[in-house]
């Protein structure tokens, strides 16, 4: 079940990666003008509107909640990058610049994903994609009180872990919506 777990995984990255790709295309860099905290509040009104949807049952606007799980994807590795770029004040990179980055924290997110998939013998899969998104919208407030005590955690883990934790639940839900078809 592992193995296909990520392969799964990495479907669903590589369509996300290819969405980034053409928005870097279209739009350049233009999100390095966001400060950690508005890529977070980015990520929790594409959660917000998930969880809506969810709880509503309908919605008017068009876009499917799959582009939306693959939206906090997107943003949770922009800042993963945006984290390790902190110090370089450059706004515009070449997607041949962002790539290496893009793959080195999905493939970091990835292992971890199949350490935890390991300890918890895939339980996810029994979880409601609802849930899921429960859980999603936990971690960012978690992230948002980190934020506003300036990263400091006295037990806890980081920032960076918690849009790990995002990433891989969102893969989850997408693996979950496409299965459930």
């Amino acid at each position: 079940m592992k193995d296909h777990t990520i392969e799964q995984y990495k479907k669903i990255i590589d369509t996300c990666k290819k969405v980034f790709e053409k928005k870097t295309r279209d739009y350049g860099t233009a999100w390095r003008i966001l400060r950690l905290s508005s890529i977070t509040d980015q990520v929790y009104i594409k959660a917000m509107r998930i969880r809506s949807i969810q709880e509503k049952g309908t919605q008017k606007i068009a876009e499917n909640i799959h582009g939306e799980f693959m939206a906090i994807i997107n943003y949770c590795l922009m800042a993963l990058i945006q984290i390790e770029l902190i110090d370089n004040i450059q706004m515009e990179l070449e997607y041949d610049a962002l790539e290496p980055l893009y793959d080195k924290y999905s493939a970091e997110t990835m292992n971890l994903l199949a350490n935890k998939n390991h300890d918890y013998n895939e339980a996810w899969r029994e979880m409601r994609v609802s849930s899921m998104t429960d859980i999603i919208l936990m971690k960012l407030l978690r992230v948002k009180q980190i934020e506003d005590n300036n990263g400091t955690t006295l037990i806890s883990e980081g920032v960076d872990a918690n849009y790990q934790d995002m990433i891989n639940y969102a893969v989850f839900c997408l693996i979950k919506l496409d299965e459930s078809k």
